[in-house]
């Protein structure tokens, strides 16, 4: 009997069995590698005094990331699960499942504010590891992209993760018109990229009052430029001016989308915002695609409307939806609207196309109990409107 042989071929199948993969299983699209174009491990300048004191490490967001499984993802209650509008594949969420950086080594105390702003300025897909429970992230600072960086910045909180501003500050910012966060192009209004995307998170008491770069407004999310998406996830108690004619987004503020092509909302909650305008989303001069979403008890608190009367502040239109602005369309589909409000015009969406070029669809959607305390477009219940011609409605119900 060769015995030698036969424990020979037990080593190497033992070995064999403890080597780590090469690559995803090509039949199963959530293994393939993703696309980041930094891995730098490179340290970002701006991070605060909680940053993790841990050596460099993949966990820690400082460096390249090992692949790794694709995160659980905790069922997040968000959108409407009647919504059955379909999803275009550039609006569904970004498979993070190969990370170039995560937030956190496995507990709630290493997810700090610090460690989330430095993954943000780094840039690229971005989970976070913080242990079985949700947790919950008071960000001591504004988390700000870097415009060099990413080319596309991914924030995935599998579901667990609940980034707050602690009623002080805005949460996240990107603005490719902000020398402070770097020029790349000679035209910063107009610019592909960086590209941020948010999913799986829940954004609660950001509070942009008192911000002044771009006119305010957005107070868990301000973007310019680039393209911004937002994927399951959900907007709670956010806050922004409380007067101003124009500014607004509690949720968020969208300026100067690339091509104008549009934001996607998908799937994602908004309640409780409050602020001048567009007490959950506002922008100017952007197109806005809003699918299988929920509005709800949102508030546009200004008075005066825009432009301002005669011895008010300005504001208060778009109890959940501000848009202003030349050229842009509005889409809403398997979409709820409900209970909002509006001191002005809009109580569930304010929609002005300066040069009357702008178009608004709404279809298998539910606007309803959205009080308009100022004026209101006739026949669309909730809804003022100036454009192209009156929005078209399919499948849907306004009251």
């Amino acid at each position: 009997m060769r015995v030698k042989p036969a424990l020979t071929l037990l080593a190497l199948a033992l070995a064999a069995a403890t080597l780590p993969g090469c690559g995803g299983d090509p039949a199963d699209p959530s293994t393939a590698p993703a696309t980041a174009a930094d891995t730098s491990a490179a340290p970002v300048a701006g991070a605060e005094a909680d940053a993790p004191t841990a050596p460099p490490s993949a966990r820690t967001g400082l460096g390249r990331a090992a692949p790794s499984p694709k995160p659980t993802t905790v069922a997040l209650r968000t959108g409407n699960p009647d919504g059955k509008a379909t999803v275009p594949a550039e609006a569904r969420a970004v498979d993070t499942s190969r990370p170039t950086r995560t937030v956190g080594s496995g507990t709630a105390a290493s997810c700090t504010s610090a460690a989330v702003v430095k993954a943000v300025a780094a840039g690229g897909i971005i989970t976070f590891d913080c242990g079985p429970a949700p947790v919950t992230i008071t960000m001591k600072a504004t988390a700000k992209v870097v415009n060099a960086h990413g080319p596309r910045i991914v924030l995935d909180g599998g579901g667990k993760v609940t980034l707050s501003g602690g009623g002080s500050r805005r949460i996240l910012y990107l603005n490719t018109c902000d020398p402070a966060q770097g020029f790349t192009t000679s035209h910063c209004q107009n610019q592909e990229f960086p590209q941020l995307t948010v999913q799986n998170l829940t954004f609660t008491d950001g509070n942009s009052t008192g911000e002044t770069i771009e006119g305010g407004g957005g107070g868990a999310i301000f973007v310019r430029g680039g393209r911004v998406k937002v994927v399951n996830s959900r907007f709670v108690d956010n806050r922004c001016d409380r007067t101003g004619p124009d500014l607004g987004g509690a949720a968020l503020r969208v300026l100067s989308q690339f091509e104008n092509k549009p934001v996607y909302v998908v799937n994602s909650t908004f309640t409780g915002g409050v602020c001048a305008n567009g007490a959950a989303l506002s922008s100017i001069g952007v197109s806005w695609t809003v699918l299988n979403s929920v509005f709800r008890d949102n508030r546009a608190v200004g008075t005066g409307a825009n432009p301002a009367r005669g011895g008010t502040p300005g504001g208060g239109s778009g109890g959940a939806i501000y848009c202003d602005g030349n050229t842009f369309t509005v889409t809403l589909a398997g979409t709820v609207i409900e209970g909002n409000s509006a001191n002005e015009g809009g109580g569930a969406v304010f929609f002005v196309s300066n040069d009357r070029t702008g178009t608004m669809s709404i279809s298998s959607s539910t606007l309803r109990r959205n009080p308009s305390r100022g004026f209101e477009t006739k026949g669309f219940p909730g809804i003022f409107f100036l454009g192209a011609h009156p929005p078209s409605t399919t499948s849907s119900h306004l009251s």
